[in-house]
């Protein structure tokens, strides 16, 4: 067993709440909106190649949403475990888990690189019999997807330095792979100062060169500057207590996010009976609400260690105004982008236009975006709501929530609706499932609130 040390000065537990939420998260929320423009910066650069070439990369999405659940899942579960050991002074085990954070990345990588090889082209004909979609899909997927190891242990090693508060570094490394991407997005794409006209492949490889560089420069800055945390490969093994406890957060997480993947999937079935534009609108839809959900994202990202160092600390007051905070910030952010959807939804859908294109995607995605950012209005305090139990150690809670707002209730709701009144009403889905799941965040709060922060206070007393 290990000896505890004394709890460090940690500014986990002493820099005032607002300040803290905000040094630990805006660094985050810039790297991620930084991201959310290198995703829509892709499919602008695709959709100039033509609506097939979109829809191959939209129809995509699941998979490269996967990837991106497990990478981050396993993340929230390190970051968690993390969190309390460090406000418990169990330095030793904290190196541990970090330790075996950077094998789980390993794993992932290699199921992912096997999926790539046996799976691409049986994923994309089960969507479409599109001859063009098909071939760009394969090739887009087939890269991002053999080529994750960037994204896996780039996640890891930025949660590495979130735990112990370095959220600055974690902005370098992702603003510095997302403008890498940018900036060989064109080159590759359309061939540019001499460079192979790539197409959709070249879009593949400007996305894991900018994962790759975004790793390499976390793996420096986690060994130059996080003495916090170190890395031991002498004598290192895997151990099953940790990684199970890393899991047993995180695994609820996957599952939570890869819903997403079932549900775009399912959606796009739904969608592609009407019209392959209306897949691509779906795609256009969330590559823009990236820049709404990514900074709340970052917030949530920045709240996470925060609230988990203070319960293992024993600290109920800063849990209680982090958790306040968060959702008040959440929620601002979510109105201004709802605003935006429905001020400028054309501007917004001509950017991944085609040139000389119908106006078929302007045409169905104007009231598509209109419809759907009402759900945007309750997202923030949900998103928040859903951190606060995975730092808890509640990662089922999660689940649950994510489970029934997108397959119990927005897939059936969105069938029912296609059904009945046609393409326009699929999309009200997505509020009325947001609304289902706002109401249970409340009900969960509640009684964690009551079974978990209110004996913290008592005890205090």
């Amino acid at each position: 067993m290990a000896e505890k040390q004394p709890v460090p000065q940690n500014k986990m537990g002493t820099m005032p709440v607002n300040q803290l939420l905000l040094s630990m998260a805006i660094p985050i929320m810039i790297s991620m909106m930084v991201q959310a423009f290198y995703n829509m910066v892709d499919g602008i650069f695709v959709g100039q190649l033509s609506e097939n070439a979109l829809n191959a990369v939209s129809l995509a999405f699941p998979i490269q949403n996967l990837i991106i659940s497990v990478a981050v899942g396993t993340g929230v579960g390190i970051n968690a475990l993390l969190g309390r050991r460090l406000g418990q002074g169990e330095s030793r085990l904290a190196n541990q888990t970090a330790m075996n954070g950077l094998f789980l990345s390993l794993l992932n990588w290699i199921l992912f690189a096997i999926l790539a090889i046996t799976c691409t082209k049986l994923f994309y004909a089960s969507q479409t019999d599109i001859a063009e979609i098909i071939h760009y899909g394969e090739q887009y997927t087939f890269i991002t997807t053999a080529g994750s190891f960037g994204i896996f242990f780039a996640i890891t090693l930025e949660r590495l330095l979130q735990v112990t508060g370095r959220t600055m570094y974690t902005m370098v490394t992702q603003a510095v792979g997302a403008i890498i991407n940018i900036v060989l997005d064109p080159i590759l794409i359309f061939g540019l100062f001499g460079a192979p006209r790539l197409e959709v492949a070249g879009a593949a490889l400007a996305t894991i060169i900018g994962q790759v560089v975004a790793c390499m420069l976390a793996l420096y800055f986690n060994l130059h500057h996080n003495p916090e945390i170190e890395f031991r490969l002498r004598g290192f093994r895997p151990s099953a207590p940790i990684i199970r406890d890393i899991y047993r957060v995180g695994f609820p997480s996957i599952i939570m996010s890869s819903i997403g993947s079932v549900m775009v999937f399912a959606m796009n079935q739904i969608l592609i009976v009407f019209t392959p534009t209306a897949t691509a609108v779906f795609g256009i839809y969330f590559k823009l609400q990236s820049f709404v959900f990514m900074p709340v994202f970052g917030l949530t990202n920045g709240m996470t260690p925060i609230v988990a160092y203070n319960f293992g600390a024993k600290n109920p007051d800063r849990i209680v105004k982090t958790v306040k905070l968060a959702c008040m910030y959440a929620v601002g952010v979510m109105t201004i982008g709802f605003l935006l959807f429905q001020l400028f939804p054309a501007t917004m859908i001509g950017l991944f236009q085609e040139k000389g294109a119908s106006g078929d995607l302007i045409t169905l995605g104007i009231p598509a975006l209109r419809k759907i950012s009402f759900c945007f209005l309750i997202a923030g305090f949900s998103i928040v709501s859903s951190t606060f139990f995975q730092a808890m150690g509640h990662g089922m809670l999660s689940l649950i929530l994510s489970a029934i707002r997108q397959l119990v209730v927005l897939l059936p709701v969105a069938f029912i609706l296609s059904r009945t009144y046609g393409l326009d009403a699929i999309w009200w889905a997505f509020p009325i499932a947001e609304i289902f799941a706002g109401i249970i965040c409340i009900i969960c709060i509640s009684h964690l609130y009551r079974k978990e922060i209110l004996p913290m206070k008592q005890a205090q007393e």
